[in-house]
């Protein structure tokens, strides 16, 4: 992974007459001009913006310096092969419905995927949308209809197993459109490792704990309950990487997680500072028609798309909508599991910098990307496209058997 700058240079006309600042300082200026637009008096939007910034900061810290230090621990292993690419690439959507988060699941991932980054972040995204426990559990449990029998387990799984291929697929045709495969290649030329089983004994290992998760009940030792946790389980594969490594180069692996940490942060606290103040300054209920057909879903999909492009999070995205879709769906009659999953795509759109998401696979996949208006389009447009042939699938599905969705 690089650091990359805030924003690149362009040759676009308006530079003229617009200052040129780093994008995390735009989204703080605005931030406050819209809370003070909002009628906010200044001690309140100094609260909203602390709010904002510090609503998941402790989460993401959690996530992303043992991802970095596990990032910085394979890089030293050499294991940019063709074989570790495509089993990174393999793992990415179950990766990112596993650890309930693409960014632990990208950040986990990227070092071995070589020349697949784009590929498997676009994986780890739709596989964190779709493919339970993940987004449909998540979406299912804010609505209240976890309990109904439309919505068991396994119904919730097949359905997103069915929806998860395509999508990740239509994003992957479109990775080779827009960016092509020389491009994408980062170092699929270096020399494999002779014990690529050990360099994947972390995933391995992060793999098992999470299993065991979902099989063992409280053990009543909080350690041991923390490492069954998505949370836990990356940092005792990182803890393990880390022990793989040289040690007179566990010090360097360390610094930079900690400064590449940091970094995003910053540009994640202002993010979510944006989206908190936005949110709260623009009233999206009442948008959605009470039909109990594809109007409704289309209307619940839209919903969706306004909270997820004024939040940027994902899981902050499917917190705010549960609330104002849950009634709509009681009054309406419309089919639960076809909300559900009307929900997780609506939240594809899009992958943009208000999303902490973007930076991560900016930085690292198209890191080589020198504009800033390309990368936000590269992973724009894929993500709506995968949103969009979801949407196209799912009301598919709901016409050739009505009685199942």
């Amino acid at each position: 992974m690089t650091d990359m700058p805030s924003a690149a240079p362009t040759n676009f006309p308006a530079r003229r007459f617009v200052p040129d600042l780093p994008l995390v300082i735009w989204m703080v200026i605005l931030a406050l001009a819209l809370g003070f637009a909002g009628g906010l008096d200044a001690g309140e939007v100094i609260d909203s913006f602390n709010v904002g910034f510090g609503r998941a900061l402790g989460e993401f810290a959690l996530i992303l310096l043992p991802s970095f230090i596990l990032a910085a621990a394979l890089t030293r292993r050499n294991i940019g092969t063709e074989a570790a690419g495509r089993t990174a690439l393999l793992a990415s959507p179950i990766a990112g419905a596993g650890m309930i988060c693409p960014d632990t699941a990208y950040a986990a991932l990227s070092p071995a995927a070589g020349r697949y980054k784009l590929d498997a972040a676009f994986g780890a995204y739709a596989g964190f949308k779709l493919l339970y426990p993940a987004g449909p559990l998540i979406v299912a449990t804010g609505l209240g209809v976890t309990g109904g029998s439309a919505t068991e387990p396994t119904l919730l799984l097949l359905c997103g197993a069915l929806l998860t291929l395509p999508v990740w697929l239509a994003a992957v045709l479109w990775r080779r459109f827009a960016v092509g495969r020389t491009a994408a290649s980062t170092s699929s030329s270096a020399t494999g490792d002779a014990h690529l089983w050990a360099t994947f004994a972390p995933f391995m290992l992060m793999a098992g704990l999470l299993s065991l998760g979902g099989f063992v009940d409280a053990t009543g030792y909080a350690i041991m309950d923390f490492l069954f946790l998505p949370k836990g389980a990356l940092m005792a594969a990182a803890a393990l990487a880390l022990l793989q490594t040289p040690s007179e180069a566990r010090r360097d692996c360390l610094d930079s997680a900690v400064r590449r940490t940091g970094s995003l942060l910053l540009v994640i606290g202002a993010a979510s500072a944006f989206g908190g103040i936005l949110t709260g300054n623009v009233a999206l209920d009442g948008l959605v028609p009470p039909d109990g057909g594809t109007l409704t879903l289309l209307a619940l999909f839209v919903l969706t798309v306004l909270f997820k492009l004024a939040q940027g999070s994902s899981m902050a995205t499917f917190a705010a909508v549960a609330p104002v879709a849950a009634p709509i769906l009681i009054t309406s009659g419309v089919n639960e599991i076809a909300a559900v999953f009307t929900i997780c795509l609506g939240s594809f759109i899009a992958i943009l910098p208000n999303d902490s998401y973007y930076w991560l696979v900016r930085r690292d996949a198209l890191a080589h990307e020198q504009s800033e208006r390309r990368a936000i389009g590269i992973l724009m447009v894929g993500a709506v496209i995968q949103a969009l042939v979801g949407m196209a699938i799912l009301l598919a599905m709901m016409a050739v058997t009505p009685e199942w969705m």
